[in-house]
C-alpha cells in the first residue's frame, strides 16, 4: 500500500476540523455519485429488459420486464430514492469511523434467507471486483482517511468510501423504490462493476479533497524490484486501447506484424542489442520499400490530378479510385498488409460515396483525401485501431460536419468553405508534414464546440423553459407513482381514491417541484397521503380507534394545508370532508368485542374487496409500451445529429439536434441559422421515426461500420448508418 512522505508527519487534525472535513468528503462523494444516477439508471433498465428476453420463466420474464419499464417511466422517483438514500449512507459510515468497534444495527431484509445470503455474496464479489480494479485509488484513500483520523492504517472494510456502499444502497433503493417484496431479488444479480457506479471519478474527487486540504498531498509507492517494475511505456500507453471486440481480432489477424512492431520494448532488451544485423537490415529494407511506395502515390496523384483538372462540374469523380490506383501499382511494390490496407481504406471511402446523408458535393470534396488517407494508413495501422487516429478523425469529422451543408446555400456557405479549406490544407501538407491531420481535426472540433455554444446561448430562454418544462412533468409521474403505489392494492375506499387520483397528484406534484429548496416538503406530502389511507381502514380493536382519534385532527390540518396550497376551494372539497368524517364516524362506532371467527370474516371481505377493485383497475389500465429499436435510437442520439423531417405537404426540414434535456425527455432542434426550429419529447420524436415522418442523418461511426462490413463482423446497434445505407 502507498504510504505518505516523512514530509506529511504533521500535528493531528483538529476534532472539529475533521468532522468539517469529513462532511465535506460526504457531500462530495454523494454529488459525483448522483451524476451518474441518470446513466446508471438507464443501464439497469436496459440489464433487466434484456434479462427478460432471456428468461425461460414466464412470471420471472415479466417481472423483470415490468421492473424495466417501471424504472424508465419513472426516473426521477428513483433519483430521489437513490440519491437520499446514498447521502444517508455516507453520513453513517462516516459517523461509524469515530466508533470503529460499535456494532452497526442489522437491517432487516425483505428476501427470503437464501436468497439474502445469495445477495451477500453477489455483492461482496462485485465489490472485490471494483476494490481490484481501483485499488490504488482506495489505497491512496486508506492512507489520507488514516492520517486525518490519526490512525496508524485503515482497510477497506472501514473506508466509508468502499464499494460495497454504494451498491448495497443501490440494492436498498431499489426495495424501497418498488415496494412488491417479489421484485426485491431482482436487481442484486445485475451489479456488475460494468453496470453500476463508476468509482474512478468518487475517488478521485475524495482524494483531490484531502489534498486540498493538506491531507498527505504526496505518496511514496513501495519499492518494487526492476524485474517486477512496469515500464513506463507500458503503464502510460499514448492512448486508451479500443473494447477487444470481434473487429479488432480480426485486424489483429490482418497486421499482426505492425501491431507487434508498435508495441512498446522493454528498456533492459533493446532490440538492436540483440540482433543487430539482421534486424537493422530488414529495417532498411522495409523502410526503403514503404518509402518508394509512398513516392509512387504521390506522383500518381499529382499526374491524376493534372489530368482530371479540366473535368471541373463534370458528373464523375476527380480523383482517382484506390481501387484503380491498386491495379497500376507495378508488381511486387505492395506487401501484404499494403494490399490489406489499400482494401480497408477504399471500403470506407466506398462507404462514404453511398452514404446518402452526405450531399454529392461533400462527398466529392472529402472524396479526394483518399490518397493522403492510404498514406497515412500506411505508415500508421492505429488508423484501424484507434476511432482517435488524427487522419481517421478527420475524416468522420469533416463527414459530420459536411451533412449539416445544404446545397441551396451554395460554395460560399460557412460550411462548404469549412470543408473546403481543411481539405485543401491537408493536400498541401501532408506529404510534409503528417500532423496536419491532428491540427485540422482540432481545428473542426473548435468549430463543432463554439457553433454548440453559440446555438446554446441563443436558445437560453428556450432551454430553461424546457427545463422547467421537464421538471414539472417527472414531478408529475412521481406523484402518480407514488399515488398508484397505494391504490393499486385495492384496499383503499372509493371516494378517497378519486380524491388521491384526482387531487393528492396535485399536491404532490408541487412538492416534487420544491424539493431542491424543501427536500421535507415531500415526506410531509407522502406521509399526509398515508396517514389518510389508513384512516380509512377498519379499525376492530379499541387501541386502534384511540390511536384513530388521535391522529384526525393534525392530519385534517395538513390535508386542509395541501389543499390550500393548490388552491383547491370549491363545493367539491366541501363534500370530500363530509364523505371523510362519515367515513371516519362508521369506522369508531362499529361494533367492538367481535369474536375471532367475525373477525376472520371482516378481514376476509375487506380482501376480497380489495383483490376484486385491484383486479378492475388492472383491467381499465394500460399496458406500458415495450421500448423497441426507434426508442434506443432516439435515446443514443447526441447533440449535434441532424434530423429530416417530413412537413405535411411533403417538403422536407433539416434541423440539427441543439440540446437534450437531463433526462432526455425533451429534444431541441435548431435550424442552420441557429434559430429553434421545434420542441420535441423523446416518445414523440421516437413515434415520427417509427412512422418514417422523421429521418436521422447520422454518419456517426461510419469508419468501423464499413471495415466491420468489410470484414464480414456483425455490428448490432448502429441505427444510423443502417438507415444511412
Amino acid at each position: 500500500m502507498a504510504s505518505p512522505t516523512s514530509a506529511d508527519a504533521q500535528h493531528p487534525v483538529p476534532a472539529a476540523t475533521r468532522a468539517e472535513i469529513l462532511q465535506e468528503l460526504v457531500e462530495i462523494g454523494s454529488t459525483v455519485a448522483n451524476a451518474q444516477i441518470e446513466g446508471f439508471t438507464r443501464r439497469l433498465s436496459d440489464a433487466l429488459l434484456r434479462v427478460s428476453q432471456a428468461c425461460v420463466d414466464a412470471n420471472e420474464a415479466r417481472l423483470h420486464l415490468d421492473a424495466a419499464n417501471l424504472l424508465r417511466q419513472n426516473r426521477y422517483p428513483f433519483y430521489f430514492v437513490l440519491s437520499s438514500r446514498l447521502s444517508a449512507a455516507l453520513e453513517r459510515e462516516v459517523r461509524a469511523l469515530d466508533k470503529p468497534d460499535a456494532k452497526k444495527a442489522d437491517t432487516p431484509g425483505s428476501l427470503p434467507p437464501d436468497v439474502e445470503i445469495d445477495k451477500k455474496l453477489c455483492l461482496i464479489k462485485a465489490s472485490r471486483s471494483i476494490e481490484s480494479e481501483h485499488a490504488d485509488r482506495l489505497s491512496a484513500l486508506n492512507v489520507r482517511l488514516a492520517r486525518l483520523l490519526g490512525q496508524e492504517q485503515l482497510t477497506n472494510a472501514h473506508n466509508p468510501f468502499r464499494p460495497q456502499v454504494f451498491l448495497s444502497v443501490i440494492h436498498d433503493a431499489w426495495c424501497e423504490f418498488h415496494p412488491d417484496q417479489g421484485s426485491h431479488h431482482l436487481v442484486f444479480p445485475l451489479l456488475q462493476p460494468k453496470l453500476s457506479f463508476d468509482m474512478a471519478p468518487i475517488l478521485h474527487a475524495l482524494n483531490a479533497a484531502l489534498v486540498k486540504r493538506g491531507i498527505v498531498p504526496m505518496l511514496l509507492e513501495p519499492q518494487q524490484s526492476e524485474a517486477a517494475r512496469p515500464s513506463v511505456q507500458a503503464a502510460a500507453p499514448e492512448a486508451p486501447a479500443e473494447e477487444d471486440d470481434a473487429l479488432r481480432q480480426q485486424l489483429r489477424r490482418l497486421f499482426p506484424a505492425e501491431e507487434a512492431v508498435a508495441a512498446p520494448r522493454p528498456a533492459s532488451r533493446p532490440l538492436e542489442g540483440a540482433f543487430p544485423t539482421l534486424f537493422q537490415e530488414e529495417a532498411v529494407h522495409a523502410a526503403a520499400a514503404r518509402n518508394e511506395l509512398l513516392d509512387y502515390l504521390s506522383s500518381l496523384q499529382r499526374a491524376d490530378a493534372d489530368a482530371r483538372a479540366p473535368l471541373v462540374g463534370v458528373d464523375s469523380p476527380k480523383y482517382m479510385p484506390l481501387a484503380d490506383m491498386q491495379r497500376r501499382m507495378p508488381h511486387g511494390l505492395m506487401s501484404p498488409a499494403d494490399e490489406h490496407t489499400f482494401e480497408l481504406v477504399g471500403k470506407i471511402f466506398d462507404a462514404l460515396f453511398e452514404n446518402r446523408n452526405i450531399p454529392d458535393q461533400m462527398k466529392e470534396l472529402i472524396g479526394s483525401l483518399q490518397v493522403p488517407a492510404v498514406k497515412a494508413a500506411l505508415i500508421n495501422k492505429d488508423f484501424f485501431f484507434k476511432e482517435s487516429f488524427p487522419a481517421r478523425r478527420s475524416i468522420e469529422l469533416l463527414a459530420r460536419i459536411g451533412v449539416g451543408w445544404d446545397p441551396e446555400k451554395g460554395v460560399n456557405d460557412p460550411i462548404y468553405l469549412l470543408v473546403q479549406r481543411s481539405v485543401q490544407r491537408i493536400h498541401q501538407e501532408a506529404d510534409h508534414r503528417i500532423s496536419v491531420f491532428a491540427d485540422v481535426a482540432a481545428s473542426l472540433d473548435a468549430f463543432i464546440k463554439r457553433d454548440e455554444a453559440a446555438v446554446a446561448q441563443t436558445l437560453s430562454a428556450s432551454i430553461s423553459h424546457a427545463l422547467q418544462q421537464e421538471k414539472l412533468s417527472e414531478a408529475t409521474r412521481a406523484a402518480k407513482h407514488e399515488v398508484a403505489l397505494r391504490i393499486g392494492t385495492g384496499e383503499v375506499v372509493a371516494f378517497v381514491e378519486t380524491f388521491l387520483e384526482d387531487r393528492w397528484v396535485p399536491v404532490l406534484t408541487l412538492a416534487y417541484t420544491v424539493k431542491d429548496e424543501k427536500p421535507e416538503a415531500v415526506e410531509s406530502a407522502i406521509k399526509t397521503m398515508d396517514d389518510l389511507c389508513w384512516s380509512v381502514k377498519p379499525k376492530i380493536t379499541m387501541a386502534e380507534r384511540k390511536e384513530l382519534l388521535a391522529k384526525l385532527p393534525p392530519m385534517l390540518a395538513m390535508l386542509n394545508k395541501w389543499l390550500d396550497l393548490i388552491k383547491w376551494n370549491d363545493d367539491e372539497r366541501t363534500r370530500f370532508f363530509a364523505e371523510l368524517a362519515r367515513c371516519h364516524a362508521s369506522i369508531v362506532r362499529a361494533p367492538l368485542e367481535l369474536s375471532p371467527e367475525r373477525q376472520m370474516q371482516i378481514a376476509l371481505q375487506v380482501a376480497k374487496r380489495a383483490a376484486e377493485r385491484r383486479v378492475m383497475r388492472q383491467a381499465r389500465q394500460k399496458p406500458e409500451p415495450v421500448p423497441d429499436a426507434f426508442d434506443e435510437q432516439v435515446a443514443r442520439l447526441e447533440r449535434g445529429a441532424w434530423v429530416e423531417f417530413k412537413r405535411l405537404n411533403g417538403a422536407t426540414m433539416k434541423v440539427k439536434l441543439a440540446w437534450i434535456s437531463p433526462l432526455r425527455n425533451l429534444y431541441l432542434f435548431a435550424t442552420r441559422d441557429r434559430h429553434e426550429a421545434l420542441s420535441m419529447p423523446a416518445e414523440e420524436l421516437a413515434q415520427n421515426l417509427r412512422l418514417r415522418r422523421a429521418q436521422i442523418l447520422s454518419v456517426e461511426g461510419f469508419v468501423n461500420q464499413a471495415l466491420a462490413t468489410a470484414l464480414g463482423v456483425n455490428e448490432a446497434g448502429n441505427e444510423g448508418n443502417r438507415s444511412a445505407a
